[in-house]
């Protein structure tokens, strides 16, 4: 038995907090998930720390932009290949734990079900990457020179790295959950998501080598962009999420 989309139906924030829950539960008991998220955003972190600790009080204007802009682009990275790795188990893991099939014969609609799958990859993906970005700030200003610490405080960085982490987990989730509906083995959609998160990371490569200014206006209008690539990546998921093909599917 399916279930269809009533007309006029709200989203029911009962059964999306029920769907999270219930993978949170399922990361922490999967030791390769709970391993990637600690483990992962850690190695992120070597390389900016290192960088902002051996860049010299007296180097050229232009360097240091470079220098710290590619350290950021690292600890981007920790938004953006985390929750890919993480959403890309959430539905071929379940297949192939034989839990798929149960979940999908719920009165739970598309739209819910996918929702709370993201969240559940979004809200730790987002508390580590804000950790990982402040103890950065904080490393930065107890180790670095002045001059350095002055451009990894500077407002349009700050603002963009704040408004950034979000936006990119939400493309990487819904990549990664858009891959974990059509393939049928975990690893090959692990490998899959990690690379189709990458593009919207071209942005932020820009930045940290230089080429674009990071001011608060580039990072407001490309925010923006990437909010609406969410939330239309979510809509269109949700549309081609075929419960009768993965039921069936897990059956196979």
């Amino acid at each position: 038995m399916t279930h269809r989309r009533q007309p006029g139906a709200r989203l029911s924030t009962t059964r999306v907090r029920a769907v999270a829950l219930k993978e949170v539960r399922d990361y922490r008991r999967n030791k390769f998930i709970a391993s990637t998220m600690a483990v992962m955003p850690i190695l992120f972190m070597v390389a900016p720390v290192i960088t902002i600790f051996n860049l010299p009080a007296s180097i050229p204007a232009g360097r240091l932009d470079a220098g710290i802009g590619i350290s950021l682009l690292y600890l981007t990275l920790i938004p953006a290949l985390v929750p890919a790795v993480i959403s890309s188990y959430s539905v071929v893991g379940e297949r192939e734990q034989g839990t798929l099939e149960p979940v999908l014969t719920t009165p739970v609609r598309a739209e819910e079900l996918l929702l709370g799958k993201a969240l559940a990859a979004f809200v730790p993906t987002l508390a580590i990457s804000y950790a990982m970005y402040g103890i950065f700030l904080g490393l930065a200003a107890a180790i670095a020179h002045p001059n350095v610490t002055t451009n990894v405080f500077q407002a349009g960085r700050i603002l963009a790295q704040l408004l950034f982490t979000p936006l990119l987990a939400g493309w990487s989730i819904w990549a990664g959950i858009a891959v974990s509906t059509r393939t049928s083995d975990v690893r090959v959609a692990q490998q899959l998501s990690s690379l189709v998160s990458l593009p919207p990371l071209a942005v932020t490569a820009l930045m940290g080598f230089g080429i674009l200014r990071p001011t608060v206006g580039l990072a407001v209008a490309f925010g923006a962009a990437l909010l609406a690539i969410d939330v239309l990546a979510w809509k269109l998921v949700s549309a081609l999420f075929d419960r009768e093909r993965l039921i069936t599917g897990s059956k196979a």
